[in-house]
């Protein structure tokens, strides 16, 4: 079979099925490469986004959303997708550089301007007097990562006291105000509605958060100790060949890791794999922190998170008792 241009008179499509907190990277992402594109291939390409939580995205491709490409919250979805569907082979992760993970973030806190509760690290999200708004890490995958980066906190605080972690998490969950599905949901209720004290909320959602609701409003705090979220990317190849767009798909994929498009994800307040052409004012930005991952110790990798916290009767159903 021949992947080429295709017929002549109609320009190719790809859908990129992704997770909440990427729609503005994307929209700048895909009129790069498709002007890119153009240029190397004299193809006009039109590049559909979808959005929502990082678990209900990859629920929707199992259940047959024609993405040509998947750029989601975790790992973990796309192995999903793998398993049920086998559109995806199980050794994805070893096709593009870095695990397939073109960029990274870090979660911190977003507070109201002047910081009125003096919120300066992740033990001061238990105290009585703090509301916290996140998004529900049982359907948004980018929420997962704001879960178990307190987690990692307590155990780096209680030098690996499992029952001291689960206490300080499930005081944390007690002191959520609004639990949303996801992070744009959870940006809604805390900047817009202007709920809650403080939001746990990616890196780059809470530096968009500032420029679309004024930085005269709210600020960033960044805690001592997070995580190093890396979200990752796969072309879903029982589509492409069925579509015949495997060489666009892939080319797009591969077109992240350029310098042009690592310049576009480092001024959308990600971090950069390669920042030899980002903005310096984009890179400084990120501030300096203790960063753990999700290979750790504490961790042990998606698979062993995902059973032990996030599946059903997992530690996050038994510590979280919703309001009400």
């Amino acid at each position: 079979m021949t992947f080429g241009a295709p017929t002549r008179g109609h320009a190719a499509e790809l859908l990129n099925v992704s997770y909440d907190a990427t729609r503005e990277l994307y929209k700048e992402i895909n009129k790069a490469f498709a002007a890119d594109w153009k240029t190397k291939t004299g193809e006009d390409l039109t590049i559909k986004q979808s959005h929502a939580g990082s678990g209900k995205q990859a629920r929707a491709v199992i259940d047959g959303l024609d993405a040509d490409v998947v750029t989601l919250a975790l790992s973990n979805d796309i192995d999903s997708i793998a398993k049920a569907t086998k559109k995806i082979p199980e050794n994805w992760q070893a096709r593009l550089p870095r695990n397939s993970t073109p960029y990274a973030s870090t979660i911190v806190f977003v507070v109201r301007k002047g910081n009125p509760k003096g919120i300066k690290d992740w033990g001061d999200l238990v105290r009585p007097d703090v509301a916290v708004i996140t998004g529900n890490p049982k359907t948004g995958g980018g929420t997962r990562w704001n879960y178990l980066a307190a987690w990692g906190y307590a155990w780096d605080k209680t030098g690996g006291d499992e029952d001291r972690t689960r206490e300080f998490v499930a005081a944390l969950y007690r002191n959520v105000l609004v639990l949303d599905s996801a992070a744009r949901g959870a940006t809604i209720t805390f900047a817009q509605r202007e709920v809650g004290d403080v939001m746990i909320a990616w890196e780059n959602e809470a530096f968009l958060t500032l420029k679309e609701f004024g930085e005269d409003k709210l600020e960033v705090v960044v805690p001592s100790i997070s995580i190093l979220a890396e979200p990752p990317v796969s072309i879903v190849d029982a589509n492409v060949d069925a579509k015949g767009t495997r060489k666009q798909a892939e080319a797009y994929l591969n077109f992240l890791y350029t310098p042009a498009a690592q310049k576009i994800i480092a001024h959308n307040g990600y971090r950069a794999s390669d920042e030899s052409a980002a903005d310096p004012a984009d890179l400084a930005r990120f501030a300096k922190l203790k960063l753990f991952t999700i290979s750790d110790p504490q961790f042990g990798g998606w698979a062993k998170v995902q059973a032990k916290h996030f599946a059903d009767g997992g530690i996050f159903d038994q510590i979280y008792k919703p309001k009400g």
